[in-house]
């Protein structure tokens, strides 16, 4: 029976980044993404239902439009993929014949739908180099609505994550212009109210530590000037999806190995 959840669990969370990718190719583009048929973005052609399976019909279809046979990007199915993961993993727990099975389910959906939004967020900002205020705004709502979900996490945690990390971020874009943008700042603010203080801190930590090695590969390959810049906003949202996960983990191993010493 726990296979067939799991399975059930992953095309749910495929299903739910389908839609994500519809986000990401719509909201850059001022395109409408409610009702409206999703269609090639190269002949314009309105997709069947039956194409529009995740996973699946990238496979049927041999990653090519079946009306123009132009080729899908491989991101597509990939991000499909990472929500029927991500599904799993929020979840998971082996302990679930002792737990409040309404309150677990409300929790796990609240963090699938920050993750959602986090991935929307990386992939939007890959491609445009900007944040737009509505994802932003939705993680904050996810916020709000997380104080009644997590009660375990004070309002003064919630409140000092607001301005842990955007208020550092703001200094320093101040100091070096353009070191971070706008829209990194009120994600991270955002971020900060759902999270509280100390997981946020952490998510900044892991991002300026992969965001460095990455900005030092470009570096060294000669892809980045000095003055040249490069979407921060997804390493952000994988400190943020990392800490959500194992953050706490991460943090007693990190506090264990400081007070050994």
């Amino acid at each position: 029976m726990i296979w067939v959840m799991f399975l059930i669990l992953f095309f749910m969370g495929a299903t739910v980044f389908s839609f994500i990718n519809v986000l990401i190719y719509r909201v850059p583009r001022k395109m409408p993404f409610g009702m409206e048929r999703s269609i090639c973005p190269t002949c314009g052609n309105i997709l069947k239902s039956y194409d529009l399976v995740p996973i699946l019909s990238f496979m049927v279809l041999g990653g090519k439009c079946r009306n123009c046979k132009s080729k899908i990007s491989w991101r597509y199915p990939l991000i499909e993929l990472l929500g029927g993961i991500l599904a799993i993993l929020c979840f998971w727990n082996e302990n679930l014949l002792f737990v409040d099975m309404k309150l677990f389910f409300v929790q796990g959906t609240l963090y699938f739908l920050l993750l959602a939004i986090l991935t929307a967020i990386a992939f939007v900002d890959i491609d445009t180099m900007e944040i737009p205020n509505g994802f932003n705004i939705a993680i904050f709502v996810l916020g709000v609505v997380s104080i009644f979900v997590f009660p375990e996490l004070t309002m003064l945690e919630r409140v000092i994550g607001i301005f842990s990390v955007s208020v550092p971020m703001t200094l320093i874009s101040l100091l070096v212009l353009g070191a971070f943008g706008g829209g990194d700042i009120k994600m991270m603010a955002a971020v900060g109210l759902f999270l509280g203080w100390k997981l946020c801190l952490l998510s900044w930590f892991l991002a300026i530590l992969v965001g460095g090695a990455y900005g030092i590969y470009l570096l060294a390959a000669k892809k980045k000037g000095k003055k040249d810049h490069f979407a921060f906003g997804p390493f952000l949202c994988v400190g943020c999806m990392v800490a959500l996960f194992w953050g706490e983990q991460i943090l007693n191993w990190y506090f264990a190995s400081f007070y050994s010493f």
